[in-house]
């Protein structure tokens, strides 16, 4: 009876507390994860420049140098040129945007289904023009609102990102006596361990390196193809391609295919089929090409698994689900496979001998 109620008090405690536990590090969940993933990535540059110094302070300190102006430089100029084309593309929606939008509509292809639409809903085509532009023009002040609402919370991201320098400093210097402490509670074997961190590690490599630069090449790539062909905001569309990365079996596809149709109806047939040319062999291309050279047999997850996880990882977590999504779906499957191990263990165990 006094060890059923210390067991019952025990378990008690520890939901306490853990619960507690939780709440105090619930504000800093996001910059530790971060930390991890960076951890994780930049740990073998930690082990090299170790090898030279001795100092595992300073060998921390040098590879948070190197972090810090790797993601704040390009992010804080990539995040100015975006607010940048943003107010450009708003300040043209009354004059150059609207007048595209016009003339794109009244092209005799456009101007028959034009008819027909309009014919259909009862309205004029000057009504159906009028209504298209002003959801233009508040399609781009909502975007420029959300790109608002987000320079709002520099002051927090500062902090975040703040926290997850301090993080990843400890992680480099103390990462493995970090990580054997962790998993000296983990009630597996050694063997299971190890797999289940190689497993997590490799999800982390591959949606990082994979994911994340296949999204980089392809938005860069289209950046620079829209700027070559003096197309409008290239920076803001170079961004949209890269986000769109994430979409399987289209991709960049959905912004390069209308803007190549918006040249031809506009009557700009080379710029059109360059932007076709470099869409279908270039842009979408460095997917089926840089994608296997980078992850190669680093995970089997199929492709619309990762895609779901990508998505609903962002919506759960924020930016940081990019990683969690998949990594949440990678350890649920880890852990499965552990189960399906320790039951044919037991049943290999029960059988009976010849």
């Amino acid at each position: 009876m006094n060890k059923t109620f210390s067991v019952i008090l025990i378990s008690a405690l520890l939901l306490v507390f853990g619960y507690l536990g939780y709440l105090i590090f619930k504000p800093f969940f996001v910059p530790i994860a971060w930390a991890i993933v960076f951890t994780i990535l930049f740990y073998p540059l930690y082990v090299f420049i170790l090898r030279y110094l001795r100092w595992p302070s300073v060998a921390a300190g040098i590879v948070l140098v190197v972090v810090f102006f790797v993601i704040l430089g390009p992010i804080s100029y990539l995040s100015f040129l975006l607010v940048q084309e943003l107010r450009m593309t708003i300040a043209s929606t009354d004059t150059g945007l609207i007048a595209g939008v016009t003339n794109v509509l009244q092209h005799p292809l456009i101007e028959s289904v034009l008819q027909e639409i309009t014919a259909l809903f009862n309205i004029t085509e000057e009504e159906f023009t009028r209504a298209v532009n002003e959801n233009v023009m508040r399609l781009a002040q909502d975007a420029l609102g959300g790109i608002g609402k987000g320079v709002t919370g520099v002051l927090s991201g500062v902090i975040d990102f703040v926290f997850m320098l301090i993080a990843l400093f400890f992680f480099l210097k103390d990462g493995p006596s970090f990580a054997a402490g962790v998993l000296h509670y983990a009630p597996f074997s050694d063997a299971q361990k190890n797999a289940l961190v190689t497993k997590l590690k490799d999800i982390v490599v591959a949606t990082m390196f994979g994911g994340v630069a296949v999204a980089i090449a392809q938005g860069c790539a289209g950046g620079i193809a829209f700027a070559l062909l003096g197309l409008s905001s290239p920076v803001l569309w170079g961004f949209a391609m890269a986000v769109t990365s994430f979409l399987p079996i289209v991709g960049p596809f959905v912004i390069w295919m209308p803007a190549a149709l918006f040249l031809l109806l506009q009557g700009s047939i080379a710029k059109g089929i360059a932007l076709i040319a470099i869409g279908a062999f270039g842009i979408s291309l460095i997917d089926n090409f840089l994608r296997p050279a980078i992850v190669g047999t680093r995970t089997r997850m199929h492709y619309l698994a990762l895609f779901f996880t990508v998505l609903g990882g962002i919506k759960v977590f924020g930016l940081i689900g990019i990683i969690l999504g998949p990594l949440i779906l990678a350890f649920f499957i880890s852990m499965l496979e552990v189960f399906r191990k320790i039951g044919d263990d037991g049943d290999t165990g029960n059988t009976p001998s010849g």
